[in-house]
């Protein structure tokens, strides 16, 4: 803790000594927005790290306003995919997993990280067992599409989530929400911000949630499963040391108990095809002794030993801002620490087959000083440098051995541990050649490190599940470059054609093929005896799009088509309840992704957005496809296994995991004058179509289906206290959100049934 504390210091010093060299300029300037005769606001957007005009940034970004998120009834980030289409939030258990235009990752090995980079005000949160965070003060949320290597950096591929909350301000106010609804769900947040004095201002915000679950367990006499309880608090300070330099500092802990993302019922296909036939549900005598399954959405069959998620973050940030004169300077230091504890069931049956207890301990420290040009001159810059530093550490354990004649609950079985690294400097730069023309060139050079990976050997090797087998460190050296020529035919619209490389660092499979050795055969040990570490090569991807924006503060239009070249997939396979990770030969997707907003009046506003995106593995060598273990080879199934991995047949033109081909939302809203106050009439309806949830794209398959959110609500005419109420999948369609596969079994968790609710806020 003492280094930690140390280089947040350091880092802090830095960034104000550079702050010696500013000039007696004016302060940061303020949010760009202006309001038109019907109070219509134009979008501004932080996606190429300095504000400007939407309209004028060559990326496809869905922007997300308060009111936005409201009419949804966005709750946690995850709720985002209902009003973004294009973007699918999955889980891996209780593994966080987005995935943009058919780019996103079911890797879990330690150090894996994901494919779509989420950021909190300017800070990256790499941990997909911590992403999906219910959201604080938000004030926008924009989701950039298409790989963001070169002003994002790692693990981009896919694209990026930037959340913005709101700064302290010495002006005091406050707020506090309540909200009720079905299955006894219970949720207050409050936030508080107070100026200390004229230059000096705090804040303070909370949240707290609790509910119980919708499913029942079969095999404990049909009790309830699913209660959670989550809560977390935020405190910032927020000095103007001069005219040009201000200093923020947050501090943010966090607790969660929620099962949910790990309750799943048995997986089955009632009318398979294809491939999917190999997996239309386990008879039970797949399964040793008594216990039951169940198909039922509503139900699950857990067993013995309960499902859990539980976890506590503290996340210390520190943001520094300067007017240098000739260009804005923004530090932001940052160190965090999240401890997760989980046990699974792997074999999604009342049989007691394999529970999977899975504790992780992720520690990260990053620094990043950025310099952006003042607006203004023809030439608009960004440069900065970037260090991130992650200790990822899992330990396993077997949560049922006293079954097979061992005497603990909780056994040590192994466990895995990276420390990743990286160092990274960039440049963009646009500069007018004319009043109508436009070019954007950019690069970025990033160093990865994975150092001091280390397995535990596990019991069923052998081992004591304690000792420490090191492996060879690997390192990679980056370059993703960027180029950009945009076209303005007037002050309200641009056309673009964009070229963009993304990465996806490498990875040690230190989880999975290290510790399973005896599975996999080299030319030098053709029986696949001994140990084998599988070091997993970075994805790469070329993207290619043009597009069209428009925006008259009413009308808000943009239409983009896009081709990617996708090579070095890393895919996961699951044995034994260990992820083993290949790297997937090659893919292409294209398409199309369009979203258009149109503010009638001040009274009704409307939005759409729609995308279709056609994403296949070109050639997929090594393709992991599950077969039941009924008739299966000899040697194929261990004793405790339903099913069994084939991974060598080579799959040709097939459609990627987790890519529906469509997805689309309308949403709209309305707002009149009530009783002296304000009423409000909102609603947003999302499609999903069919897609494939299994790693090779064939298997697992969940057909469309659409969400319908509505909202009604009402403000005194002071303008301080609101009543609302809400409903979310009002049309209750019930649809796979995960598919969890293993070799003991196939799971499936479902969508949660119509939900409705009244909520209470007042402001001060």
């Amino acid at each position: 803790m003492t280094k930690t504390a140390n280089f947040l210091t350091a880092a802090s010093l830095i960034g104000l000594a550079a702050t010696a060299l500013a000039m007696p300029t004016s302060a940061f300037a303020q949010d760009a927005s202006a309001s038109n005769g019907n109070d219509s606001a134009e979008i501004v957007v932080t996606a190429q790290r300095r504000e400007e005009r939407s309209v004028d940034v060559p990326i496809t970004v869905a922007t997300l306003s308060a009111d936005t998120l409201t009419t949804a009834n966005v709750r946690e980030l995850a709720d985002i995919s209902k009003i973004t289409p294009g973007l699918r939030f999955d889980n891996a258990g209780a593994f966080f997993q987005p995935t943009i235009r058919g780019i996103g990752t079911a890797v879990t090995t330690s150090g894996g990280g994901g494919n779509v980079g989420i950021y909190v005000d300017g800070f990256y949160s790499p941990n997909p067992l911590a992403t999906n965070a219910q959201l604080l003060n938000v004030t926008s949320i924009q989701v950039l599409k298409g790989p963001q290597g070169t002003l994002f950096g790692r693990n981009t591929t896919g694209g990026a989530i930037l959340i913005q909350s709101a700064d302290p301000s010495t002006e005091t106010s406050g707020q506090v929400k309540l909200s009720y609804g079905r299955y006894n769900e219970f949720r207050a947040q409050a936030y508080a911000t107070y100026g200390v004095s004229e230059n000096v201002a705090m804040d303070i915000e909370g949240l707290y949630s609790r509910g119980n679950g919708w499913q029942h367990d079969i095999s404990n006499g049909g009790r309830r499963v699913g209660d959670y309880e989550n809560w977390s608090v935020r405190l910032g300070l927020k000095a103007q040391l001069s005219d040009n330099v201000s200093v923020l500092i947050r501090y943010q802990h966090a607790e969660s108990d929620d099962p949910r993302p790990l309750l799943a019922a048995t997986y089955y296909n009632p009318n398979p095809q294809g491939l999917d036939t190999i997996v239309s549900g386990a008879p039970q005598s797949y399964f040793p002794g008594p216990g039951q399954v169940t198909f039922d959405p509503d139900q699950v069959a857990s067993g013995t030993d309960p499902e859990f998620y539980r976890s506590h973050s503290d996340v210390i940030q520190g943001t520094i801002k300067a007017d240098l004169g000739f260009a804005n300077l923004t530090s932001y230091t940052q160190w965090r620490k999240e401890t997760v504890d989980s046990s699974q069931e792997l074999d999604y049956s009342g049989y007691d087959v394999f529970q999977l207890g899975l504790p992780n301990f992720n520690e990260t420290v990053s620094q990043e000083f950025l310099l952006t040009s003042k607006p203004g001159p023809k030439l608009q810059w960004t440069a900065g440098l970037f260090y991130f530093q992650n200790r990822d550490t899992y330990v396993t354990y077997v949560d049922n051995l006293p079954l097979y004649g061992f005497n603990n609950s909780r056994t040590r079985q192994g466990g895995s541990s990276t420390l990743t690294k990286s160092y990274a400097a960039f440049a963009d730069a646009t500069y007018e050649l004319s009043p109508q023309w436009f070019l954007t060139a950019g690069i970025r050079y990033a160093h990865d490190v994975v150092d001091d990976a280390y397995y535990n050997n596990s019991i069923f090797a052998g081992g004591d599940g304690v000792s420490r087998t090191y492996v060879s460190p690997i390192s990679s050296d980056t370059f993703t470059p960027r180029a950009v020529i945009r076209f303005k035919p007037n002050d309200r619209s641009s056309i673009y054609a964009s070229y963009t490389r993304g990465y996806k660092a490498a990875v040690i499979d230190v989880g999975g093929s290290c510790q399973n050795a005896v599975n996999l055969p080299s030319p030098s040990n053709p029986t696949g005896a001994g140990f084998v570490c599988n070091n997993v090569q970075p994805e790469k991807v070329d993207a290619f799009e043009i597009g069209y924006k428009y925006d008259d503060r009413a009308l808000s239009l943009e239409l983009s088509a896009f081709y990617y070249n996708y090579k070095n997939l890393q895919v996961s396979y699951f044995l034994s309840g260990q992820a083993s990770i290949i790297n997937a030969a090659k893919s292409h997707i294209y398409g199309i992704d369009g979203q258009v907003r149109y503010r009638f009046n001040n009274h009704f506003e409307l939005s759409a957005g729609a995308a279709w995106t056609h994403a296949r593995y070109v050639q997929f060598d090594g393709a992991p496809i599950y077969y039941s273990c009924v008739g299966a080879p000899a040697g194929s199934c261990g004793p405790l296994d339903s099913f069994y991995v084939d991974i060598s047949q080579t799959l040709r033109d097939v459609t990627m995991q987790r890519t529906p081909e469509f997805t689309g939302n309308i949403a709209a809203r309305y707002t009149t004058d009530l009783g002296g106050g304000k009423f409000v009439l909102s609603g947003n309806l999302f499609y999903s179509s069919k897609f494939y949830a299994g790693p090779s794209g064939i298997q697992f398959p969940q057909k469309g289906y659409e969400t319908l959110s509505l909202r009604a609500e009402w403000t005194d005419p002071s303008d301080r206290y609101t009543i609302g109420l809400w409903g979310d999948n009002v049309t209750n369609s019930r649809y796979r959100t995960q598919v969890q596969y293993a070799n003991n079994g196939i799971g499936a968790n479902w969508s949660k049934p119509t939900t409705f609710g009244v909520d209470l806020s007042a402001r001060f």
